[in-house]
């Protein structure tokens, strides 16, 4: 899958003139979406079939601070998936060997009710893609 990337704006930034530490997770978001668009699956559309998938928890390491006019590369991995909680592994980078985050969110899948939905079930299609993508990127770090 192709990176999510992203130009650090001025407004962004707080008074040291570094990145705010939030703006990143807002980039984890844009980064997320993006990969489920590349999966076939859209957010939006997961929405239309009544679906939700709220962050259940969020961590993040910040390593190297971003500024004003940086591009900031951001890979996603799924750590693991059991069809209802999924957590996702983040790597953001300035350059390929400039890390300056990682991180990883939990999310869970529900009804707009509030039930957890199981998506082996309901969304077969899409539980291939993510176990795809995770053999994917498991072959990779082997032969890296």
């Amino acid at each position: 899958m192709a990176p999510y990337s992203h130009r650090v704006q001025y407004y962004e930034t707080d008074m040291m003139g570094v990145v705010h530490h939030a703006n990143y997770i807002h980039w984890m978001e844009e980064a997320r979406i993006q990969w489920m668009d590349q999966l076939g699956f859209p957010y939006a559309a997961m929405e239309e079939k009544g679906i939700v998938s709220p962050v259940k928890a969020i961590s993040c390491e910040y390593k190297t601070p971003c500024t004003f006019g940086d591009t900031v590369s951001v890979n996603i991995s799924v750590e693991s998936f059991n069809g209802v909680v999924m957590t996702i592994r983040y790597v953001m980078r300035k350059n390929p060997d400039d890390i300056v985050c990682e991180a990883r969110s939990e999310h869970v899948f529900l009804t707009r009710e509030g039930r957890f939905v199981r998506l082996k079930r309901e969304m077969p299609d899409f539980c291939e893609a993510i176990e795809s993508s995770m053999n994917t990127a498991t072959g990779k770090e082997q032969e890296s």
